[in-house]
């Protein structure tokens, strides 16, 4: 080698040293929640060996991600467990019902939710599909109408008395997200679309709950009398919800992390499954109308394969409570327990009220197939989002939420990794699960009542106790109450949950 080159030699690797190569920054990870809609534990066909409704699509997530055995809502009915999985508190330290008709925010302003934190991590964030978690309307007067429904006469906001003119405040976009589309409730006014912050068509005309234009497949309309677009079809609410959602995924690029929050209106009453899905179970109409719904996930699943965003995105699959009461006649008629072996539905305290589907796909960080029967909340949803996208949560945020990471990653942790869990829907039945046993301060965890005939099928008896104890390992049935033969167990879960309870608003 000539000397020359030897000179040369160093200069061209001192170059190369001082050259810095540009390094690709990771892209966190895009987030998808699927919200089902009053769908019990026993409806996904995986988690119900008797099952008389197929669910391929959460079928094959459950294969490709981990299933939670034991994973429950804040509350037994709606707009409270949708606050409380967008912010990690608990329902009850703010209110304990429904957002009713034209009702305000569930929220503060002070509240500080996921897709505000995931914004300032810049996060895309939407919202599509149902809301019920309040707007701040403008009212011209007093509601006008008056109709009788279900035993007594209601009044209601006609058209006329709405101030319409201005954009709807207090919704989506006051809470973080960037975009939403929906129709706000399928079963309550208006029926109308929302895009953003204005409806797309306004209302005209008034609902008549006494003649809707349309047959459900099951059950009743439970429709509330309100303003609605003239031709309103609630046969195609959900269909388009499915394509929007399909849509705004389409748009997005693999540079930007998003978050989309798609809240589905169903399989919740009106029980209405298109054609297409008429007979694609053995469960009736709710039973297609699962069906239908599964094939709706299926779709958004689908487009982010389609768009090659799946690798990198973490999909979460639940439900804000269990199943509406017709899940009873549906069981005796067609042998589906939508409940599950649990008992109760939706409202009750009992473990079928608030004991949901639960379903979280990550790939490569979580172990395709896996299951969990460590017990969670839909509240641990906000600080596990937030440790793994590497954000701080304020002081005042997510008080009741836990980090799941270490679970999902198949990582050593201390189980119970909670300490206790609150059950409750009312303001006067409370339940208390911590490890294996749940203690409920009441007689009964039942809201809904449970039929005679439904009784004897599952071999239930009521109880004369005060409170209730159950061994959850061994009766997750709910059968055998154990509160007489463990008194101090009952002091030690009462006494806990005073101290939950502790700053609530109640």
């Amino acid at each position: 080698m000539s000397s020359r080159l030897l000179l040369v030699l160093p200069l061209l690797f001192l170059g190369l040293s001082q050259c810095t190569l540009p390094v690709e920054e990771e892209v966190p990870p895009n987030i998808v929640i699927i919200y089902a809609d009053d769908m019990g534990y026993g409806d996904l066909n995986c988690q119900n060996p008797q099952s008389k409704i197929p669910t391929p699509s959460l079928d094959q997530l459950a294969t490709e991600g981990m299933r939670f055995t034991d994973a429950h809502s804040s509350s037994g009915i709606c707009s409270p467990s949708r606050f409380a999985l967008l912010t990690g508190t608990y329902h009850w330290r703010r209110q304990h019902g429904i957002v009713n008709s034209f009702g305000p925010p569930f929220f503060k302003d002070s509240d500080i939710t996921l897709p505000q934190l995931l914004k300032e991590k810049g996060y895309a964030t939407a919202c599509i599909g149902k809301w019920h978690l309040g707007w701040n309307w403008t009212f011209k007067n007093e509601p006008s109408g008056e109709v009788m429904q279900w035993g007594r006469m209601r009044k209601f906001y006609q058209p006329e008395d709405v101030d319409w003119s201005q954009p709807v405040k207090g919704g989506p976009l006051d809470r973080g997200f960037d975009y939403y589309f929906g129709d706000g409730t399928i079963n309550f006014p208006p029926y109308a679309w929302v895009e953003n912050e204005n409806f797309i068509e306004l209302p005209t005309t008034a609902l008549d709950i006494n003649n809707i234009g349309y047959e459900t497949k099951e059950g009743q309309w439970e429709f509330r009398p309100g303003p609605m677009v003239e031709g309103w079809n609630p046969y195609e609410v959900l269909p388009t919800l499915s394509k929007k959602a399909v849509q705004w995924i389409q748009e997005k690029e693999a540079n930007q992390p998003f978050f989309l929050y798609f809240a589905l209106p169903s399989p919740h009453a009106p029980i209405i499954p298109n054609d297409e899905f008429i007979g694609k179970s053995e469960a009736g109409g709710y039973g297609d109308f699962m069906f239908q719904t599964d094939w709706v996930a299926g779709q958004v699943l689908q487009a982010l394969k389609d768009k090659g965003l799946d690798k990198n995105t973490i999909v979460i699959f639940s439900a804000d409570n269990g199943p509406e009461r017709y899940a009873f006649e549906r069981a005796e008629t067609y042998q589906h327990f939508s409940m599950g072996d649990f008992r109760g539905l939706k409202r009750d305290v009992w473990e079928g009220g608030h004991h949901v589907p639960f379903i979280v796909k990550w790939p490569g960080q979580i172990e395709a197939g896996s299951v969990s029967d460590e017990v969670i909340s839909q509240v641990d949803i906000m600080a596990t989002l937030a440790a793994i996208t590497k954000t701080d949560l304020p002081e005042s945020a997510a008080p009741d939420s836990y980090d799941l990471t270490s679970i999902l990653k198949g990582e050593a942790y201390i189980s119970p990794l909670r300490e206790a869990t609150v059950h409750n829907t009312f303001k006067d039945t409370w339940g208390l699960r911590k490890g294996k046993w749940l203690y409920l301060n009441n007689s009964t965890g039942q809201h809904s009542k449970m039929p005679d005939s439904f009784k004897a099928l599952r071999g239930y008896e009521d109880f004369e106790t005060d409170v209730l104890l159950f061994d959850m390992e061994k009766d997750p049935g709910q059968r055998t109450n154990l509160s007489l033969q463990h008194s101090d167990k009952i002091k030690e879960l009462e006494d806990l949950l005073q101290q939950y309870r502790q700053g609530s608003d109640d």
